[in-house]
């Protein structure tokens, strides 16, 4: 990771993790066609294998001390451990957030052809 990176985009990795590994990372955007946008830039920049677009939901949080609640659709993005920083760097370039959720988290196992798969789709960037 790039001291460089804005702080909002840099990520806390546990140390397990092997380049290839699969993980997901989540996000929120504020709305489905934003949400497309990432998705698709993800996906065809080989960043991710497979970005999943949840329905619109309410969220509510602090922010600046006040109660906020805004509508809010959540991306799963399947990647590699590898990849995590390009991503999170790329959801910060395109997210209007000025602290966008970006969180990772891991399988503990799965269809060996599935995360080929998913490992093949993701090894071009």
């Amino acid at each position: 990771m790039s001291t460089s990176e804005p702080a909002r985009t840099r990520l806390k990795m546990p140390g397990n993790l092997q380049a290839d590994d699969a993980i997901f990372m989540f996000t929120t955007a504020p709305d489905m066609l934003l949400a497309k946008r990432i998705a698709h830039m993800l996906v065809e920049e080989g960043l991710a294998a497979c970005v999943n677009l949840g329905a619109e939901s309410l969220s509510m949080y602090m922010w600046q001390g006040e109660l906020e609640g805004a509508t809010e659709v959540t991306l799963t993005i399947k990647t590699r451990a590898g990849q995590a920083q390009q991503v999170a760097s790329r959801l910060g370039e395109l997210h209007p957030y000025e602290v966008p959720e970006i969180l990772v988290s891991g399988p503990l196992g799965g269809s060996i052809a599935y995360l080929q798969w998913l490992a093949d789709q993701t090894r071009g960037s």
